[in-house]
């Protein structure tokens, strides 16, 4: 079965069980998931009773959508993603983002928890993604290309809208929320990055590191999507303190900011432009 096929396939057996046609997705990543539980009047719906999608192996992915309101609009929520260094080939980790395009999805929100380059970027602080630093030779777009989504050769000048990032710190400030904004780095994982490539990705202008989301974007930016990505740090990077890395660590971090992240993505949620 060809891959177009397998997205209308599973977008279908989706629209088959909701109401509502959402209009903005979100992902959540690591420790992320607790703002599925605003959603309102939510339909749930189990990776694995979907065709063709996959299930996250790691911890703090819970691995299900759930699709309601949230602040008065339709949401398509992925509680958990899945990544490129579980397996899984770059079809598959963008799959559920072609879903919501055939959904008829054009908003997207991706979240990640990542680690720190930069001393003035401390664990616990939310990071607005200006633009990216793709470390991985792979891509979401190699291979024939899908007409229907977009273009064979895409642009990738403003991967992260600049309209909504500027409503975004806007929502920041409202809340007094502090908001940094800078540059993610994907890794391809799953090891923590060695002392030498922290030093080099921040060489290269890099703020954040992490092991997922750029996949996501450049599917959506090729499918003409409005993106907006916000980073947890949960960790500085290998070298920057005299401690090893744990996993436990940014799952813990990611529970200590819940109440701030959930507030101001409701709040994005809330002034995101529709139409």
């Amino acid at each position: 079965m060809e891959i177009l096929d397998q997205i209308h396939q599973a977008a279908g057996r989706i629209k088959d069980q909701i109401d509502i046609m959402p209009q903005i997705g979100l992902i959540l990543g690591s420790g992320l998931g607790a703002l599925a539980g605003e959603v309102k009047d939510p339909v749930t719906i189990s990776y694995g009773d979907i065709p063709h999608f996959q299930e996250s192996t790691v911890e703090g992915h819970s691995g299900q959508l759930v699709i309601g309101l949230l602040e008065e609009k339709p949401v398509l929520v992925l509680q958990g993603r899945i990544h490129y260094y579980e397996g899984f080939t770059m079809n598959q980790v963008v799959f559920p983002v072609r879903c919501m395009k055939a959904l008829g999805i054009n908003s997207l929100v991706v979240t990640n928890a990542a680690g720190s380059l930069d001393t003035e970027y401390h664990p616990g602080d939310l990071m607005l993604i200006r633009d990216h630093i793709k470390m991985v030779s792979d891509s979401p777009l190699r291979g024939p290309n899908i007409d229907e989504f977009g273009p064979r050769f895409n642009d990738l000048s403003d991967p992260y809208t600049k309209d909504i990032r500027t409503m975004a710190k806007k929502c920041g400030r409202e809340l007094g929320i502090v908001l940094k904004e800078g540059v993610y780095c994907y890794m391809p994982g799953p090891s923590y990055e060695t002392a030498s490539e922290v030093r080099m990705l921040k060489l290269l202008g890099g703020h954040a590191v992490g092991m997922s989301t750029v996949p996501e974007v450049i599917t959506a930016g090729h499918a003409g999507m409005n993106v907006m990505g916000l980073s947890c740090l949960t960790n500085m990077g290998t070298g920057i303190l005299d401690q090893p890395l744990d996993h436990s660590e940014v799952v813990e971090t990611g529970v200590r900011v819940r109440e701030t992240f959930i507030s101001l993505l409701k709040r994005i949620v809330r002034e995101w432009p529709i139409g």
